[in-house]
């Protein structure tokens, strides 16, 4: 594997199913190109009317079939002003300017990126903002509550106690974390369901309520606690609840990797997401062989559309990522990557989110970078469809 500099904020992608990605955290350092306001106050608001709904396992938007493409904005709630950030800042008015029609961008809103570094207190600037131009613009967005890394975020790896009662518990992190993951669910969801563009809520990216050796959190120190599924389950039953209260309408997307992960594994994926709390099911897709369904019979993108079939939930690819740069010429991972979204598609997929749009992609290296200027725009703007 070609080396990479960035760190994923939705953790390690594991090694069986697929390559270990990086993008979004660490970045080439602060590039300020917006002003900041004074932090905010928490704000109560109705929750708006969804505009993202699903029917017989397919995602509509304003009643009509929507086929969304996109793309991951690690990077869109960094300000290096207030928070600790997630890779360079975006200039978020180009961004969504720039974005075709009903595409969809799914960000990182986690705790740490609405604390200000400095005061140590809730500060919503950042956050808002993202908000705000997505509004300015019609753009969709799919706000991600939690990483199970902790990348860009508390910097905790989530373990099977965190998902038991953990995540209930008070963690303090100075700049990073003050409130419990259950309360900062309250805080988010009941702050931002107003917006007209939200098209749901994920509460964590690549959940796995596996067990590290020590502090030694990676994939091959990880073992996988038999209950795993049942405590898996029953955090998207309680964590989802919140959500289900606060703002009723609005889908909630399972932001698991979707192959042979703790928790998920073989028919652990269907007794998960048969969760009431889970509207729209995931798969992340990192496979390096081209093909648009990767992946074994037990836990491949083909067997996880089944059980999405079954349970009539739609099956999103929320990140979909292939490398290019010094390895490959950008146009022609424009071609790998429609190749492979095109089969999934045909296969019943409900949209694919590219990893990851960058404001300065790295074109002498081998990265999943996009740029302002790649390719890939355009076949987002192809592949986007409504009605």
């Amino acid at each position: 594997m070609v080396g990479v500099l960035r760190v994923r904020w939705f953790g390690p992608l594991l090694a069986a199913v697929l390559i270990a990605a990086s993008t979004g955290c660490g970045g080439n350092g602060p590039h300020h190109v917006v002003t900041t306001s004074a932090p905010q106050a928490a704000a109560s608001a109705p929750s708006a009317p969804a505009s993202v709904t699903m029917h017989a396992g397919q995602l509509l938007l304003d009643g009509k079939p929507w086929w969304p493409a996109g793309f991951n904005g690690p990077q869109l709630t960094t300000d290096y002003a207030i928070n600790y950030g997630c890779g360079a800042e975006v200039d978020l008015d180009a961004y969504f300017r720039k974005l075709p029609p009903h595409a969809l961008t799914r960000f990182a809103m986690f705790q740490a990126l609405a604390i200000n570094k400095n005061s140590g207190k809730l500060d919503f600037t950042a956050a808002d903002r993202v908000f705000a131009a997505a509004e300015k613009y019609g753009q969709p967005v799919l706000p991600v509550l939690g990483a199970q890394t902790g990348d860009c975020g508390d910097e905790i790896f989530k373990q099977r106690d965190w998902y038991v009662d953990g995540w209930t518990k008070v963690n303090q992190v100075p700049g990073r974390s003050i409130m419990s993951f259950r309360d900062w669910v309250h805080t988010a969801v009941d702050r931002w369901r107003s917006s007209p563009v939200l098209v749901g809520w994920e509460l964590m990216g690549e959940p796995e309520p596996s067990v590290c050796r020590g502090s030694q959190c990676d994939l091959r120190f990880r073992t996988c606690p038999k209950d795993s599924p049942q405590v898996l389950r029953t955090f998207m039953d309680e964590a989802g609840k919140i959500v289900r209260a606060l703002d009723p309408n609005r889908l909630i997307y399972a932001g698991y990797v979707g192959g042979s992960q703790c928790g998920i594994a073989g028919d652990a994926f269907a007794y998960v997401s048969a969760s009431p709390n889970i509207d729209v099911v995931e798969y992340h897709d990192y496979d390096e062989d081209a093909v648009p369904l990767p992946g074994g019979p037990t836990h491949g993108l083909a067997r996880r559309l089944d059980q999405s079939r079954t349970l009539q939930k739609p099956l999103l690819v929320a990140e979909i990522g292939e490398y290019a740069g010094s390895c490959l010429p950008l146009n022609d991972r424009r071609d790998l990557m429609d190749h492979r979204i095109s089969g999934q598609r045909a296969a019943g997929t409900a949209g694919a989110l590219i990893w990851a749009f960058v404001p300065d992609p790295r074109l002498d290296e081998c990265t999943y970078d996009v740029g302002p200027d790649d390719p890939l725009w355009t076949l987002v703007a192809a592949d986007t469809t409504l009605g």
